[in-house]
């Protein structure tokens, strides 16, 4: 099984809970990949899995668990970039040397 997913891409993403209430994050891949974490208010969580995955972000309601969303993990991926101060004014979000997508940044 570690044979099969060494064969398949692996990408590093990144997800920002954004929210107050603790979440679930749920990824589930290829080659019965299979990740799940509780994410915290306002953390931001870093995970490496298949590119094909698909994350599912989950919290409780009053009914029970509840899907909040479903993302999918290329649009997760954290790209690096090397280190650069943004220009004054700028929307860019640069942590790191990792250029950061819009579900990493708060909100």
């Amino acid at each position: 099984m570690l044979d099969q997913l060494a064969r398949t891409e692996q990408v590093d993403c990144g997800y920002r809970n954004g929210s107050d209430r603790m979440i679930i994050l749920r990824c589930i891949g290829p080659e019965q990949f299979f990740l799940e974490r509780v994410v915290f208010p306002f953390e931001l969580l870093t995970f490496h899995c298949p590119e094909r995955s698909e994350v599912e972000i989950w919290t409780h309601g009053l009914g029970g668990p509840e899907l909040l969303e479903s993302i999918e993990a290329r649009e997760l991926v954290m790209e690096s970039a090397p280190i650069t101060e943004p220009a004054p004014g700028s929307p860019e979000l640069a942590v790191g040397g990792i250029e950061a997508n819009p579900w990493l940044q708060a909100g």
